[in-house]
């Protein structure tokens, strides 16, 4: 009975702590992107999500994804507008989108995108979790890429764009 009363509160709260993944067919609004001016270095966090989502797709006997600079700069781009409007969203996906088909070669491109969870493995499972986002983890991609920014509260923001060449 106490997890019955607790159950709206659960789904709520996975609601807000993971947003559903993207595919090229949401928003159609054009926006302009701003990409920082330097290359990105990697954080530990990225690097240990990174590796856990290869870890993941060669046990299941898919091919790893290839990191990619210009995919990490879009995929900041949006963590700091997330991380600026104090929101976890897809807002201007279909800008990153084409961005990456005129700039990376993509032809296919889709991104997870998440918010509060403290460590990779606690992001990865919870993405594992979801089907939509599982899609994008076992996709067929090349190459994919991750930021991962706090906000002023020391919360974790997370995008993790996946593409195809």
């Amino acid at each position: 009975m106490k997890l019955f009363n607790k159950l709206p509160f659960l789904v709520f709260m996975a609601i807000i702590t993971l947003s559903s993944c993207t595919t090229d067919s949401m928003d159609t609004e054009s926006a302009s992107l701003e990409l920082p001016q330097n290359t990105l270095d990697a954080k530990d966090i990225e690097i240990e999500i990174l590796n856990l989502i290869n870890n993941h797709r060669t046990s299941i006997g898919l091919t790893p994804l290839n990191d990619l600079d210009v995919v990490k700069s879009v995929a900041y781009s949006h963590t700091d507008y997330m991380v600026v409007n104090d929101e976890v969203s897809h807002a201007n996906f279909y800008t990153r989108s084409n961005y990456l088909k005129q700039h990376a070669g993509a032809t296919k491109v889709t991104e997870n995108v998440a918010y509060g969870y403290s460590s990779a493995e606690a992001v990865v499972k919870a993405w594992l979790r979801s089907e939509s986002h599982k899609e994008n983890l076992e996709g067929d991609f090349t190459n994919f890429d991750i930021s991962a920014e706090t906000n002023a509260d020391g919360r974790w923001y997370f995008t993790n764009i996946f593409i195809k060449k």
